[in-house]
């Protein structure tokens, strides 16, 4: 598109600010958020490698996170504990994740992340902030830093309200299935 080219969502912005009700606001924040979970759907669809989205998902909480037990990474992840299972078990297998004992609980096990688990880490990565780049390119640096910090806005809320809606030790199965990854 061109950069004379209106978007639908400047359209819905400038008509939720004229009206400034906080309906009208989640009616149209619904409605992004729907296109563009659709969007993102599609994109991993055609994104996809060896690994899969939870793959990348685990992995990112082992980098970033450090090493955690199955418990915690599916709380971390919003995920269920039998789905972190399954897909840890894979990444074992597959020499991307190690599962050691841990020293302050002898009865359970920290998971890490391999040199492999890093490595497929930062392809997907790299990969996927270039296309982020391409994307953002015709952006403003102004429009991208605030798309950034509202985003991380939602995001925070949006983590904190599923974390207190599910309470500690919370029913992992009516999470979300992605939740708050910072990949």
């Amino acid at each position: 598109m061109s950069k004379g080219t209106v978007h639908a969502c400047d359209r819905s912005a400038a008509q939720v600010t004229a009206s400034s009700r906080l309906e009208d606001a989640a009616a149209g924040l619904g409605t992004e958020i729907v296109r563009f979970s659709r969007l993102m759907a599609a994109w991993k669809q055609r994104a996809k490698t060896d690994g899969g989205a939870a793959d990348r998902v685990l992995l990112a909480r082992l980098v970033v996170g450090g090493d955690q037990r199955a418990t915690d990474l599916a709380a971390d992840a919003f995920l269920d504990l039998s789905t972190v299972s399954r897909q840890v078990r894979s990444l074992v297998e597959r020499g991307l994740v190690t599962r050691r004992p841990d020293p302050e609980d002898r009865r359970g096990s920290l998971l890490a992340a391999t040199e492999a688990g890093r490595a497929a880490f930062a392809q997907y990565r790299r990969q996927r902030d270039a296309e982020l780049a391409e994307l953002l390119e015709p952006w403003s640096p102004q429009d991208r830093a605030d798309l950034i910090r509202l985003l991380g806005r939602l995001n925070e809320d949006m983590a904190e309200r599923q974390h207190t809606r599910l309470g500690p030790g919370g029913d992992q199965g009516a999470a979300v299935e992605q939740g708050d990854i910072r990949t």
